[in-house]
């Protein structure tokens, strides 16, 4: 392809890649148009949902007023489960089917919208729950049409999850994650009002905006859509695509937005200008990793959840142990982009310049220790974790944390470097401790 040499044909590879852009509306106060854009959609009955610390804040109370304001009737789901479980997202499907509700809200963090796509899944055509979810855990049986229109309104701006076809939930028996990752889960529209983000304590502010910078980095050093196998048919182009040009341009500025604000609005966090850039960011990362897809840190980041012992971070709820999602990406994101770099070191080089870093006369080789060196620099600044050993691991629970990896093949399979057993082992080594 003409546009980047990375992009260059490969024989048997895709020709083509698809751009999905969501519906978004960005903007202080976005969240008072809530209820007209419902009513827009056709909704009558609608369920709020939304987890209790969420539940007793202005956004919400906001939103609700919103929706009420313009006639529609409101149930609200005040149940999410941070981290949510299959438990969790078997009991919001079952509300929804009991409410016979004709549309969805979602206010929240990618939690409460991820619960949300699941319970409007499950709703509109009822199955087990493993029906739909990504093989080899799951069937990935299709599903079979549209589902009810889901607005999705972020309180936090990591995941993205507003801009997404995917919902992530721990398997508690198996002690790991998994996702049902298709395309009617997209929401029908997101209203990202950077107003919600100023609740936020400043540890989920940095662990969001890690997030999304190794969101868009991922995206940004993905294998390349002509080198995955064409589909046999249009339809079967899987959501997940590999690099393409359509998410380099978002996920570059994604990575400058991070890199210029993070810190700002970790350590003044009355900063709305700051908030407003990170929420910006999120969104852009979403629109770039919605069609690209991720890969190694995320691949690692759902066995260091799955797998937590007694680990509490600050500023989630202290119910029960948890490595927030932004946290276990990151801590992982440094080892990753050292094993990654020699596979595409111009698009290191880039991220690590978008994020700061001064790379000029930087020898190619160097590429990957660059970016992560930088990433490592802002982790320090921003009072994340040393590594793994920061959240409660140690060597010997490598060989775990590799066999609970291994099958996250759609997150692998993106690597632009062949992820194996061996190389998984020596990443979790790695990324034990950095300073």
């Amino acid at each position: 392809m003409a546009i980047d040499p990375y992009y260059a044909p490969t024989p048997g590879g895709d020709i083509a890649f698809t751009v999905e852009a969501p519906t978004l509306k960005f903007g202080v106060g976005a969240i008072k148009e809530l209820g007209e854009d419902a009513k827009a959609l056709g909704m009558s009955r609608v369920a709020l949902y939304t987890d209790p610390r969420v539940a007793k804040l202005e956004h919400v109370a906001r939103a609700r007023a919103s929706l009420e304001a313009a006639g529609l009737d409101v149930a609200v789901y005040d149940e999410v489960e941070v981290e949510p479980t299959d438990r969790s997202f078997k009991a919001a499907a079952a509300f929804a089917v009991e409410g016979k509700f004709d549309g969805f809200v979602s206010v929240g963090g990618g939690s409460t919208m991820d619960t949300t796509k699941a319970a409007n899944l499950y709703a509109t055509y009822p199955a087990d729950l493993f029906a739909y979810v990504s093989a080899p855990l799951g069937e990935a049986r299709p599903v079979p049409g549209p589902l009810r229109p889901h607005i999705a309104c972020p309180t936090t701006f990591g995941t993205a999850s507003e801009t997404t076809a995917i919902a992530v939930f721990d398997i508690l028996e198996q002690e790991m994650k998994t996702a049902i990752a298709q395309r009617p889960l997209r929401p029908t529209l997101g209203i990202v009002d950077p107003a919600g983000l100023m609740t936020l304590p400043v540890q989920v502010v940095a662990a969001n905006g890690f997030d999304v910078f190794s969101h868009a980095i991922e995206s940004l050093t993905a294998r390349p859509f002509t080198r995955r196998k064409a589909p046999e048919t249009p339809a079967l182009r899987p959501l997940f695509q590999g690099a393409n040009p359509y998410g380099d341009i978002a996920s570059l500025e994604a990575i400058k937005l991070v890199g210029a604000n993070i810190e700002t609005a970790v350590k003044r966090p009355e900063d709305l200008a700051a908030r407003e850039a990170l929420a910006f960011s999120g969104m852009l990362a979403g629109i770039g990793f919605g069609n690209t897809g991720c890969h190694v840190p995320h691949a690692m980041s759902y066995a260091v959840a799955g797998l937590v012992k007694d680990y509490r971070p600050e500023g989630w709820p202290d119910d029960h142990a948890m490595v927030p999602h932004g946290t276990s990406v990151i801590l992982n994101a440094p080892a990753a982009f050292r094993f990654t770099g020699p596979a595409c070191p111009e698009r290191h080089l880039k991220a690590a310049a978008a994020l700061g870093a001064e790379v000029r006369n930087l020898p190619l080789e160097r590429a990957g220790e660059a970016l992560a060196d930088q990433v490592i620099s802002l982790m320090r600044a921003t009072g994340m974790p040393n590594g793994l050993r920061g959240v409660g691991y140690g060597e010997g629970d490598i060989e775990a944390l590799t066999e609970r990896t291994l099958p996250t093949r759609r997150l692998l399979d993106i690597c632009p470097r062949e992820v194996g057993r061996d190389d998984l082992r020596r990443l979790f080594k790695d990324a034990m401790s950095y300073w």
